[in-house]
């Protein structure tokens, strides 16, 4: 699958914007602030209805303009299909494929998948376990068509379950047959869910560890672990020895909108003990790792898009993940950089082509 061509209008920091891409290697070069981040942002627009940035739609508008326009044509299997996205202020986002618009955005998400590594990845390391259960879901969500209504049932029932606990706190009326009918509810939503999840790191473990040890030339040690209250007891156990500590913090508290992702290195928290680079290597072979999942799942390869790579990592490891990237499994590929003189000095050296952009306050043009 590739990205032949994109228009834009009135998106972000661009008035327009229309561009024909090679099925290999395409790099932007500009200055920070010109735009590039925000082109890679459209294509992943395309192919997951959202900004990866911001979850605002409305907040993707130009400023001074009423809507933005973005518009793709992708080759998938030597069939053209065009995707078209419009969002006006105040109004509900359209989404067309090949000029029929969607029933729900959900029948898009899959169809054309994306891996995006930015510098913004480090929230995956420094926030919260939400940070790392969206990672693992929205993973998922483009390889099962099913999982993403699984998450709503599962939150929905939450929501209902932590209402009724704080009704009985303030009403001081319990009753255990409710309680009893929103936790089987509940378990059979969880369990769903966590026999997905734990298949999924099953195998993407080994994925993240052989690229990992690519990038590091086997330096370092660090370890991927999923980390679940449904691992050590069933969900509906859980549930009721839980259920006095739930009534007096009036929420649910096991479950698995409690699971976490943990990241080690040396047998330490990655978050504290990591160095720059040795984060930023951790997220690319986390990254590569969702790419070789996606295209092993899909059976076809996936977009990469690489923004502000070269940030933080020495020109050894820039230079053998350009040479992965560009030599393996991998297929079109986006990058961003402030260097063109950089870009153009890694891949001669790898002796790969690449199609060059220079980006200049919000305009585009062939370097």
């Amino acid at each position: 699958m590739w990205l032949k061509n994109i228009t834009l209008l009135n998106f972000k920091n661009y008035c327009d914007a229309d561009l024909q891409f090679s099925d290999t290697v395409n790099v932007f070069t500009g200055n920070n602030g010109s735009g590039k981040t925000n082109m890679l942002d459209a294509i992943h627009y395309l192919c997951l209805c959202k900004s990866y940035f911001n979850p605002i739609d409305g907040q993707q508008i130009k400023t001074g303009e009423d809507l933005f326009m973005i518009q793709g044509d992708f080759d998938r299997n030597e069939k053209n299909d065009k995707i078209t996205c419009g969002v006006k202020r105040n109004q509900k986002k359209q989404f067309k494929r090949n000029k029929k618009e969607y029933e729900k955005l959900a029948d898009h998400i899959g169809l054309f998948p994306v891996v995006m590594v930015s510098p913004y990845d480090v929230n995956l390391i420094m926030e919260g376990s939400e940070e790392r259960r969206k990672f693992i879901d929205n993973v998922i969500s483009q390889t099962d068509s099913h999982y993403l209504d699984q998450l709503i049932t599962y939150n929905r029932i939450l929501l209902n379950r932590n209402a009724f606990l704080k009704q009985i706190a303030v009403t001081r009326k319990y009753d255990p047959t409710l309680l009893e009918i929103l936790d089987e509810q509940l378990v059979i939503a969880g369990n769903k869910i966590f026999a997905i999840r734990k298949a999924f790191m099953d195998e993407f473990i080994p994925l993240f560890n052989a690229y990992y040890l690519y990038l590091t030339e086997n330096k370092e040690t660090v370890a991927l672990n999923y980390q679940s209250q449904l691992l050590d007891m069933p969900f509906d156990e859980l549930l009721r020895k839980s259920v006095e500590k739930d009534r007096v913090l009036e929420r649910t508290t096991t479950g698995i909108h409690k699971d976490e992702l943990a990241f080690v290195i040396s047998d330490m928290p990655l978050k504290k003990f990591g160095s720059q680079g040795q984060q930023k290597s951790f997220l690319i072979a986390l990254k590569l790792a969702q790419y070789a999942y996606l295209a092993k799942n899909k059976g076809f390869k996936p977009l990469l898009l690489l923004d502000d790579i070269f940030d933080k990592l020495d020109d050894h490891r820039v230079q053998k993940l350009m040479q992965m990237v560009s030599h393996q499994d991998f297929g079109q590929i986006f990058i961003t950089d402030t260097g063109k003189e950089r870009v153009k000095s890694v891949f001669e050296k790898i002796e790969v082509d690449v199609t060059l952009f220079e980006v200049k306050e919000g305009q585009i043009s062939y370097a």
